[in-house]
């Protein structure tokens, strides 16, 4: 079995780690009504959720 002759350091280790840790921005879809929402979530402009409407919202 292979065996490291060196031991690698900290600073190597964390540059190969890090594409990892990378913040993305959040995907977002338009909404019937044309606000942009997360997927899958109720959209907090007309409180709809797939063109049902969930929650009332008052204007």
């Amino acid at each position: 079995m292979a065996v490291p002759k060196r031991k690698h350091s900290k600073a190597r280790r964390d540059k190969r780690r890090n594409n990892v840790w990378k913040i993305s921005a959040p995907t977002l879809v338009k909404c019937a009504c044309g606000a942009y929402k997360r997927p899958h979530r109720l959209c907090p402009a007309c409180g709809k959720y797939r063109d049902r409407e969930v929650v009332a919202i008052s204007e």
